[in-house]
């Protein structure tokens, strides 16, 4: 395959990072010449009768797929045939296809797909309805919809083509399972002419590929109502992955469990990456059923997996329950999306010999890792993670020297020295992207040097400054079970229903999913809100279920500052109160 770090495929998505950064990325060795097709095609190669990736053994009761179990080759071959029935419908290099799909191996290989084609895949979780799919696409002029016919009791191809008429750019929607209804292109039964397979092996062979060409567009809710789009290319992920892979140390003989929704940053980079960079299996699994997620790793002999912190509270906790599986294949699991407890960890390594990774990161930054190789005491490495920033000291993962951290003060800008301050965490480096997909985004997420501002709080900690303590979030993200929810969306459609005069979304501590939302509501006048009135109103609107309301607390009115801006802090302590009753 042709590599060159500055010419590409023609497609209106413009390459994600300017050429003078590319080649000096290239240059120093921070980013690989390789694509991830290269790796692909690699692993094909030299472990094509190995296993590559296994379906979740309740993937037909979620959504009517049979689960499958594919070798390298056999999942080639299923790459191949996708592809050729996208192309075939229509898709052609460049096109954005927005992509609806539960953790699987179809999944795996639309991906592979759309990027043999030089598409670019807009990923979603598969909770996403109609109401977040037609936001996410019409955002990246998505000209197709890849999803399934069925979804616990949705229909997601029906909601796609709905939209078709809608959205100016949407044109097809191609469909996993038993397509009833002419309109939607099914993408399995029939195998592909194999003269439309040869047609996308030419193309293949054809396109001049760059690592900077953008190959998906991820979505952050960040603090605004809209989704902000955050596009990746080759380079970003190989660079991110790497980073990950070098704290997880998969080799050709792991077996990785995917329980987070392979469609961002924690799915891609604690998973799809580094079963790339090592050839590994990959074995998928999703919504979280614990039976399920424990099950598979005494059957598969999981050897890496990633866990939120309440599960790996949840499963100390209760031994009876561990006690009826084997977990003893598990090497690393990968933890984050809240504070670890160190005692947690402390207990992982030392009861279960299980090592606990610490990360921290987000869409559009690599995660900080921290691993037992550079802080062995387990209560240390879950409360602190690596400054890279420090020059007391190095860590044993490369992307630490390729990164450059400062904390700033928050409200006058000026960089935090002292050990024990506080500020903004800022980041640069090769695993940041390039800026947010035009029109999506109020404003440029970078500081006037270039440094990404990343809106959470860290402590200076440490003999010299050497670690960061996570203290808080500055944005007003709520994290329930590892999605995201602006609270800003759900008070935008709230506000629309007559029964509400003012309202407010906020988060309260939830023992197994870190979060879940509280709805603060000012009733309107002669009218009665109750949750199951709020949550019927959300539900008509085809919003994500994970979204929607848990609790209800009515006020009389909403605290604001004498500028309107509601006073979150109050009511997140009106609500603790509230959930102390």
């Amino acid at each position: 395959m042709i590599i060159t770090p500055g010419r590409g495929p023609a497609h209106h998505i413009p390459p994600c990072h300017p050429p003078e950064r590319v080649h000096d990325y290239l240059a120093q060795g921070w980013w690989r010449r390789d694509t991830l097709l290269d790796l692909f095609d690699r692993n094909v190669a030299t472990r094509g009768a190995h296993r590559a990736v296994t379906d979740p053994p309740n993937l037909t009761d979620l959504s009517g797929l049979a689960s499958e179990s594919l070798t390298w080759l056999e999942l080639d071959s299923k790459v191949d045939d996708i592809a050729a029935k996208l192309h075939t419908g229509g898709v052609r290099t460049g096109d954005v296809v927005a992509v609806l799909l539960p953790n699987s191996v179809v999944l795996t290989a639309t991906y592979f797909a759309l990027w043999r084609i030089g598409a670019i895949a807009a990923p979603m979780p598969a909770s996403y309805r109609r109401h977040e799919l037609s936001r996410i696409a019409a955002s990246c002029d998505a000209v197709a919809v890849v999803t399934a016919t069925a979804l616990h009791d949705r229909v997601p191809h029906e909601e796609a083509l709905s939209l078709v008429d809608e959205i100016a750019s949407l044109r097809w929607v191609f469909a996993f399972g038993v397509v009833t209804d002419s309109k939607a292109v099914p993408l399995d039964g029939r195998p592909a002419a194999p003269s439309a397979i040869e047609e996308v092996r030419r193309l293949n062979r054809q396109l001049t590929r760059t690592v900077n060409d953008c190959i998906t567009i991820c979505w952050t809710s960040g603090t605004e109502a809209a989704p902000k789009g955050v596009p990746r290319c080759h380079g970003d992920w190989l660079a991110i992955g790497q980073a990950t892979q070098d704290g997880l140390r998969t080799t050709s003989e792991s077996v990785i469990l995917a329980p987070f929704p392979m469609v961002n940053m924690a799915g891609f980079a604690t998973s799809l990456l580094p079963w790339l960079l090592s050839g590994s299996h990959l074995v998928q699994h999703q919504p979280l059923d614990l039976k399920v997620y424990l099950d598979q790793i005494q059957r598969h002999r999981v050897t890496h997996t990633s866990m939120p912190p309440a599960i790996l509270s949840l499963l100390l906790q209760n031994p009876l329950l561990r006690s009826e599986f084997d977990l003893s294949s598990l090497e690393r699991v990968g933890s984050g999306g809240a504070p670890l407890p160190p005692s947690v960890v402390r207990d992982w390594q030392l009861e279960l010999g299980i090592e606990v990774m610490n990360f921290f990161g987000s869409n559009e930054g690599v995660c900080l890792l921290g691993v037992a190789a550079d802080t062995p005491d387990p209560m240390m490495r879950a409360e602190y993670l690596p400054n890279y920033g420090s020059t007391a000291r190095s860590w044993s993962t490369p992307v630490a020297e390729r990164t450059s951290v400062r904390l700033v003060d928050v409200v006058s800008g000026a960089e935090i020295t002292q050990v024990g301050g506080r500020g903004e965490l800022r980041i640069k480096g090769p695993t940041i992207f390039a800026d947010y997909l035009p029109g999506t985004a109020a404003s440029s997420p970078f500081d006037a040097e270039g440094y990404l501002r990343t809106g959470d709080v860290f402590e200076l900690c440490g003999d010299s400054g050497e670690y960061l303590k996570f203290v808080d979030r500055s944005k007003e993200i709520i994290i329930r079970g590892g999605m995201n929810i602006a609270p800003a969306e759900i008070e935008g459609l709230l506000i629309a229903d007559p029964s509400v005069a003012d309202v407010a979304i906020i988060g309260y501590a939830d023992p197994i999913l870190g979060e879940k939302c509280c709805a603060v509501v000012v009733p309107a006048p002669g009218y009665e809100v109750t949750l199951a009135a709020l949550v019927s109103s959300l539900r008509a609107k085809d919003i994500a279920s994970f979204k929607l309301p848990e609790r209800l607390l009515i006020v009389d009115d909403l605290p604001r500052n004498p500028m309107g801006k509601l006073l979150r802090r109050d009511l997140r302590l009106l609500v603790a109160e509230d959930g102390r009753r």
